[in-house]
């Protein structure tokens, strides 16, 4: 279990405290022990309700830097204990035209983080390995 900050409209608050499981790693992903994770404009758009359908309930938060403390299969791009930083791209098809020219930010299927991906106002976060980035 882990301590983490949740919206979920249903609960009358912006963002709750609560005890939530930790995150596991599937294939592509790494698994973080978050650091710090910057409040941007788009995180309050979020709990505000000013973009339409987030995942609720959601962990926000995506500007995210920590340490990887596990990984899943199929990464190997990043090992443990290395720093990174994770940011609001989180997930792309890697099969339409934008993602094959190397416009993934175009992708009409992309998934963000703290938006319809659990973020970082976690004590741990789950990201997948091709949208982050290493930090010295």
């Amino acid at each position: 279990m882990m301590q983490a900050m949740v919206f979920d409209r249903r609960n009358g608050l912006p963002l709750k405290p609560t005890e939530v499981p930790a995150p596991r790693p599937g294939a592509g992903q790494v698994l973080i022990r978050v650091h710090a994770c910057a409040v941007c404009r788009t995180d309050l758009h979020v709990v505000d309700g000013e973009l339409p359908d987030p995942k609720v309930p959601i962990i926000p938060g995506h500007q995210i830097v920590g340490t990887v403390v596990e990984f899943g299969s199929g990464v190997d791009t990043f090992k443990i204990g290395d720093r990174v930083g994770v940011p609001w791209l989180g997930w792309t098809c890697g099969e339409c035209s934008y993602c094959k020219s190397g416009r993934e930010n175009l992708c009409d299927r992309a998934r963000f983080t703290g938006y319809q991906i659990d973020g970082g106002y976690a004590q741990m976060a789950v990201a997948d390995a091709r949208f982050c980035f290493a930090l010295l």
